[in-house]
């Protein structure tokens, strides 16, 4: 199909892209970025009115000149939800079972429940079915060499894998998270029959595609042992250009511990909150210096402990900024924190502020799984390390170490994860899917 075209096409169907703000919107947006480096020039599919927490326009200016997007209204119950929730229309919906309360009501619960058992996979099963008619009908007149969906939402996937059985055009199914082992699927309230169709959809998609791929080594092999095939590996990374021209480090008032991201209640770092508060009252020096800040939205519990462990009056929580802005903020920090969910899902989990962290080059703090992915590339980096959600003496030692301006790290090669040469990795495999 494109023996005449000096650029391959690819169709990319996204919930989220600019000006959509958040992680999930990050991936794609440097793809695009990048792909006519490649030759490959992206299409992008997307909702003219997408349901998202927060909006960053600082991030149109990202998508390249002259690429085509299509925009296309879609249907969501948010208005129901939000109503049965007691919340503003124009509020948005906070992603990852955010909480900004102790408990949850019974409405909470139900809406949890319904949202489970009748949205499957997700809320936006009703795009798909207008989506598939609306594509049949453009790539006949305007066809593309690949589509591409990323998701979640995991309903991106039923679109695509419809114009792929009725079109016969190559498809490549991107998991930037896991379907049935994310880690909040147990929280959805399944039935029996409901986890039974997401199960089944989710093969479905894993089955037909052309090409899987997923952003941990972890995850890649969770979802091999699904589909019982080969399951590609491209990671997150980090873009070269964002980090051009960063702000000179502070002359050393504070010792500032940042985070980038939410942070919901499998992420709060309880032990970590339990040592800094001993280790303010053991040292005045630590005491008079240390500054905390959390950019992105805090879990209630999150907020309660910093309270309960006096850490609370010295921190600083900004709920949303610009990308941009924060990796401007996270360069004149001290040490960054990052969070892994204290879930069974744990092992496969390399957010993608990670990678960002490494481009960074200061130490990465990280609790969760000592022996999981993300654990093996700070290694690799040498540019942090993770610790046991419960290794308070550890974390001392560390947090001592890191105070003391002690050199832990040396921070090594990063080079193999920016967005541009992963974006060569995408080609690569677009090209691949392209040979008979």
């Amino acid at each position: 199909m494109s023996g005449d075209r000096a650029m391959k096409k690819v169709l990319i169907i996204t919930y989220y892209w600019p000006p959509s703000g958040g992680a999930g919107v990050q991936r794609w947006l440097k793809f695009v970025k990048y792909f006519r480096c490649y030759g490959w020039e992206p299409v992008i599919y997307t909702p003219e009115n997408p349901e998202v927490p927060v909006q960053d326009r600082s991030l149109l200016q990202e998508i390249p000149s002259g690429v085509k997007e299509i925009k296309r209204k879609i249907l969501e119950p948010y208005s129901i939800y939000k109503s049965l929730l007691g919340l503003k229309q124009e509020e948005g919906l906070k992603a990852g079972f955010l909480s900004q309360k102790e408990k949850t009501s019974w409405k909470e619960n139900f809406a949890v429940w319904v949202r489970g058992n009748f949205f499957i996979p997700d809320a936006r099963r009703f795009w798909v079915r207008p989506s598939v008619r609306f594509l049949r009908k453009y790539l006949q007149a305007d066809p593309v060499d690949v589509v591409v969906s990323t998701g979640p939402p995991h309903s991106m996937h039923l679109i695509a894998n419809a114009l792929h059985r009725s079109l016969g055009i190559p498809w490549l199914a991107d998991f930037r998270d896991p379907w049935t082992n994310i880690d909040f699927y147990d929280q959805l309230k399944l039935s029996a029959r409901a986890d039974r169709k997401h199960k089944r959809l989710e093969k479905t998609v894993l089955k037909n595609a052309s090409a899987v791929v997923a952003v941990s080594r972890t995850w890649a092999e969770e979802l091999e042992q699904i589909a019982g095939r080969k399951v590609e590996l491209i990671p997150n990374g980090y873009d070269p250009e964002d980090f051009d021209v960063l702000p000179e480090p502070p002359a050393g008032e504070y010792f500032e511990i940042l985070h980038l991201g939410a942070i919901n209640k499998d992420r709060n770092p309880v032990a970590f909150w339990k040592m800094l508060s001993q280790y303010v009252k053991d040292s005045p020096d630590f005491d008079r210096k240390l500054k905390i800040r959390l950019i992105g939205f805090s879990d209630y519990q999150v907020t309660q402990s910093l309270k309960k462990y006096g850490l609370y009056e010295r921190t600083e929580i900004i709920q949303y900024m610009p990308h941009h802005q924060a990796i401007q903020n996270a360069a004149s920090a001290d040490v960054l924190l990052l969070l892994l969910n204290n879930t069974p899902n744990v092992k496969g989990i390399t957010p993608g502020k990670m990678y960002e962290y490494l481009a960074l080059k200061k130490p990465v703090f990280g609790i969760g799984d000592t022996k999981g992915d993300a654990a093996h590339i700070l290694e690799n980096a040498e540019a942090g390390t993770i610790l046991d959600f419960h290794d308070e003496k550890g974390m001392r030692k560390l947090m001592e170490d890191l105070f003391a301006g002690e050199e832990v790290f040396r921070f090594g090669n990063i080079e193999k994860y920016s967005r541009i040469n992963l974006t060569k990795q995408m080609s690569e495999l677009l090209n691949k899917i392209l040979k008979p």
